[in-house]
């Protein structure tokens, strides 16, 4: 149901580009697919099962493990949003589509914080149209906003502030477990 309504929530984000151009490329409104249609069920749900699976039932330990899954959701679907944009077929699989799409992606949510209205103009222009040419527009644009800077620093900083609160998890989880994790996912190519 959540990752449901996540979906929801991105497809009519992207279908709004076409009447309301930009005005819900939000980050509140990115988090809110992102927690829905990536994190619970990549991440949170997955380990909620087992840990019920295995008798723990401790509010405190599900709430705590909660907050670090999250995150790490959302950690992983920025990454998956820059690597739509600028990794490398080859290694992916496939070929990312999301400015042709016009999704409510973390570049493109990014890159309305930082544009001028020149800029902005430029995104409602050629945002979310399928072409060769406004997609290169596109990221040219991402290239003079220095998205790819910005999205290491995101990296690093999640990755720190993830760390502290594994670190900081009390009692009946294991610390181990949720950096095996982090590690799979932190500096990915795929």
């Amino acid at each position: 149901m959540k990752t449901s309504m996540g979906q929801c929530l991105d497809m009519l984000t992207a279908n709004s580009f076409k009447t309301k151009k930009l005005e819900k490329y939000t980050m509140e409104n990115y988090t809110a697919i992102v927690k829905y249609k990536t994190a619970y069920y990549s991440f949170f749900l997955p380990v909620c099962l087992a840990m019920r699976m295995t008798n723990i039932n401790d509010p405190e330990i599900f709430r705590q493990a909660k907050t670090i899954l999250l995150e790490m959701g959302h950690f992983f679907q920025v990454q998956d949003d820059f690597l739509d944009c600028y990794g490398d077929p080859e290694v992916m699989g496939k070929i990312g589509t999301d400015i042709e799409d016009g999704k409510c992606s973390w570049l493109a949510v990014v890159a309305l914080q930082k544009v001028n209205s020149e800029q902005k103009k430029l995104m409602e222009e050629n945002y979310g149209i399928d072409d060769p040419l406004n997609v290169a527009i596109i990221k040219d644009l991402y290239a003079q906003l220095k998205l790819p800077n910005t999205f290491h620093l995101y990296e690093e900083e999640s990755y720190k502030l993830i760390c502290t609160h594994i670190q900081q998890l009390s009692r009946g989880l294991s610390q181990d477990m949720f950096f095996k994790f982090l590690e799979k996912i932190y500096k990915r190519t795929l």
